[in-house]
């Protein structure tokens, strides 16, 4: 971005960071990435690093961005909406904060996390259903 008082150069990193920003306060959205970039995701936050730009790629031109982000989505919101809201959000806050004109923004949805009662708490039913198995593996070998 040139003016009369010199020019800004924008590293296509930090328009990635920004995507990546944006599309993870979106109601729905549980990741970036897919599988192999979330597993790698999952690692670094174990050492206190995140990164926001995991699922992201942008393109990068003079004054105009394209943005392609890979995510999953919480069963059980709508997909489209999610998307669209991502794709929104995105456009706002390229615009916005990194004052670039954005041309498209692709999203690519890869899976759905369903939360199931292990990721929420340990449940007593479980613990009955373990049971009930070690009782019906006890009476087989009976």
């Amino acid at each position: 971005m040139a003016t009369s008082r010199g020019t800004t150069t924008v590293a296509d990193g930090v328009v990635a960071k920004v995507a990546g920003i944006a599309a993870q306060d979106i109601p729905g959205v549980y990741a970036l990435g897919g599988g192999a970039a979330r597993a790698l995701g999952s690692i670094r936050e174990a050492v206190g690093q995140k990164d926001l730009t995991q699922g992201v790629s942008v393109e990068v031109g003079q004054t105009q961005v394209a943005v392609d982000v890979t995510l999953v989505v919480e069963y059980p919101h709508p997909l489209q909406k999610v998307a669209d809201d991502v794709r929104d959000a995105i456009y706002a806050a390229v615009e916005d904060v990194v004052g670039m004109e954005v041309t498209e923004v692709n999203v690519a949805i890869t899976d759905i996390h369903i939360a199931s009662d292990d990721d929420e708490k340990p449940s007593q039913n479980k613990r009955a259903d373990d049971d009930a198995q070690t009782g019906q593996r006890e009476s087989r070998v009976s």
